[in-house]
Order: structure tokens, then C-alpha cells, then sequence
């Protein structure tokens, strides 16, 4: 399946319209702007638009993203993957509806949530942005009509104004000013973040980062200018999990930057199975506040 072709993309080095040019296989497609600036598919379909020294941030690894992968094919968190879709499908538009996944990982959550809407007659453009080469080779795998791109969040981002009518930022960072700018009227933006207590009965001993009091305010604080919060709920999953499936949570997280797999096993080898914890969620729907604050 080729990827979505009508996303208003732009080219990183001069911001013209980037199009795309499929290829005969295995000839990779092409994004290419009139100025002859020109990006080649990786031969796993994603495309990298980093240009010049790239980004300075840490992406994940490709065993973080393995275990990432393995984790969620295993269904423990599609709660939440379902939870996501049932709050983007209803304000998706009726011409041309298109989303942009920010930070969109291994693609699980874009695919319930374009799966989801196939279900509802919607067939959604999509694009799915990424620091990590290793999590775009599985994303477009898993979504191969989307447009999965290798992108550092904090960089004006690669769509005209006004190209999309979500934008879903599941536990990824959040440019607020560039998720407005991309945002068609009427659009919003669906934020994922852990609550306190997440993962409580293990987090602790597999070396994985406590949640932050006060996190919902801050995130509140940190959209004020651009988004204001139009409602949110929890979302709560329990798991009993192996030890081996409890190791993939942890190093899939951010603790996979500071720890290796091994070290987290051994910390867990002592627990009875299953191990009984429970994920603790809050889905933030934002609307973008109107030019004169009101």
C-alpha cells in the first residue's frame, strides 16, 4: 500500500511543497520539492527529513524499540490504543480528514486509530513523525499509508498551516506552538501522559522513573498559550504480566536510555509471576484557543 499522497508536506531546507513520486519496486518512492531538494524512502518505507547536523536528542534504541514492539503486539495496552481512536474519530472533518501522529513510536496507536475509523466509512490521511529510525521501520510496516517520517518534534515541523485535524502526542514531547500552526479550525490536540501511581508495583524495582507530582498542571501550564484543555479522562489497565513482558515495560520507557535489558531482568527475577501492577493514563483533549484568547 502506498503511502498517503494529499498531506501538504514541506521540504526541511526551504519549506516548499514536497511531492511525492512512487518507484517501481525495489526502487524507493520520493519526496521531492521544485527546488530539487529530494529524500528517498528507506527501504523499509519510512523517510528521513533531518537535514544538515540533524537533531541533538537521544532517540531510542533499537532493542528499546524491540522491546516496544513486542510489548504492545501483545494487546496490553490497546485500552488506551482504543481510548485514543474513540476521542479522535467524532472531531475528525468530513473533507479530507487527515491526522498527525507526533512521536508516533512503533505506529500501534495509529493503527487502532485508522483501523478505527475504516470501521466508522473514514479513510484518514496520515502522518507519523519520529526521532527514531529503529521505531519508523516498524511503523511503516504496521502503517505502510501513512507517511512516516524521521523528524525532531522541537523543529518547525515538515506540514503546511492549517493541514490536519488532530494531532495525537502519546507520552512524546509537545511543541504546542508548531501543533496549533498545523491545526485546521476546529481541530485538537490529544495528549497521553502517566498519572502518579503508574506501574506503582514495579517501577520501582525495575529502575523505571517515578511519575512527577504535578504533571497535569504543568502540561496544562505549558499549552496555555496555544490550547486550552477541553476535557480529559483516566484511562486505568491492569496487568499480569511474565517477568519477561514486566522487562519490555521498563526498557521500553525511558529508563532504556540509562539501564540495559539484563540489568532490569535480574531485578526482576525474584517476583512471582504474574506480576499484578497497574497502568494509569490520562487522555487530555485541547482545543486551540481563538486569535484574541477567548
Amino acid at each position: 500500500m502506498p503511502p498517503t499522497t494529499d498531506l501538504p508536506l514541506l521540504c526541511p531546507v526551504c519549506s516548499a511543497p514536497l511531492t511525492y513520486t512512487a518507484a517501481e519496486p525495489p526502487k524507493p518512492g520520493r519526496l521531492a520539492c521544485a527546488a530539487r531538494h529530494s529524500f528517498d524512502a528507506a527501504r523499509q518505507g519510512y523517510f528521513n527529513l533531518l537535514v544538515g547536523k540533524g537533531t541533538a536528542f537521544k532517540a531510542d534504541s533499537a532493542a528499546m524499540v524491540d522491546a516496544r514492539f513486542n510489548f504492545l503486539s501483545r494487546g496490553h495496552y490497546r485500552p488506551l490504543a482504543q481510548a485514543v481512536a474513540a476521542a479522535v474519530v467524532p472531531v475528525l472533518s468530513g473533507d479530507r480528514p487527515a491526522v498527525l501522529d507526533s512521536g508516533t513510536g512503533t505506529g500501534h496507536y495509529l493503527r487502532e486509530l485508522l483501523d478505527t475509523a475504516a470501521a466508522h466509512g473514514r479513510t484518514v490521511s496520515a502522518a507519523g513523525l519520529d526521532i527514531s529510525k529503529f521505531a519508523l521501520r516498524r511503523a511503516a510496516r504496521l502503517n505502510p499509508e501513512a507517511m512516516n517520517l524521521v523528524w525532531d518534534i522541537w523543529q518547525p515541523l515538515p506540514l503546511a498551516a492549517n493541514s490536519v485535524d488532530v494531532v495525537t502526542v502519546i507520552f512524546a514531547p509537545r511543541n504546542a506552538a508548531e501543533f496549533a500552526r498545523v491545526l485546521r479550525p476546529g481541530g485538537r490536540l490529544v495528549v497521553v501522559t502517566p498519572r502518579e501511581g503508574h506501574l506503582a508495583g514495579i517501577a520501582a524495582l525495575a529502575g523505571m522513573l517515578a511519575i512527577e507530582e504535578g504533571k497535569d498542571a504543568r502540561l496544562a501550564a505549558a499549552m496555555a498559550r496555544h490550547f486550552e484543555v477541553e476535557e480529559s479522562s483516566d484511562v486505568d489497565i491492569p496487568l499480569a504480566l511474565n517477568r519477561e513482558d514486566a522487562a519490555a515495560l521498563a526498557f521500553m520507557g525511558p529508563a532504556g536510555h540509562h539501564t540495559d535489558r539484563d540489568a532490569i531482568v535480574a531485578r526482576l527475577s525474584g517476583i512471582p509471576e504474574p506480576l499484578r501492577v497497574e497502568a494509569k493514563f490520562r487522555l487530555t483533549v485541547f482545543r486551540p484557543r481563538l486569535p484574541d484568547g477567548t
